[in-house]
């Protein structure tokens, strides 16, 4: 990321969780700052929410809107998608993720220069 760079963007992989016998299957997932957490999933839509409630999910179940995120274990990280919005499919997605790549995109939108923290 470059200083003057106004978002952050990154790709991770995910696991959707579902009750198939098929197990969980692995989903690329955008993850985009902006001054507002956006997480794309692929043919599911895109939630958008406060930077905080990721920060706080990671050390403890927390909810807000239509997500809630928990801890798994030590290295793991569920969050929970609930489709209210138009464009979005009904019901619930939950996707397990692996907690290094969210605390990396945490870590880089520390430093990038968002609206909000753009100065005229």
């Amino acid at each position: 990321m470059t200083v003057g760079e106004q978002y952050v963007e990154q790709y991770a992989r995910a696991h959707v969780v579902t009750d198939s016998p098929d197990a969980t299957r692995a989903v690329p997932v955008v993850l985009r700052y902006d001054g507002r957490v956006r997480v794309t999933l692929p043919d599911l839509g895109e939630w958008v929410f406060p930077r905080e409630l990721l920060e706080s999910g990671l050390r403890a179940p927390v909810s807000g809107d239509s997500i809630r995120i928990w801890p798994c274990g030590r290295v793991q990280a569920v969050i929970e998608f609930h489709a209210h919005a138009p464009g979005q499919p009904n019901g619930v997605t939950v996707v397990q993720f692996d907690v290094k790549a969210l605390i990396r995109f945490l870590r880089r939108t520390y430093t990038a220069v968002t609206p909000a923290t753009v100065t005229h």
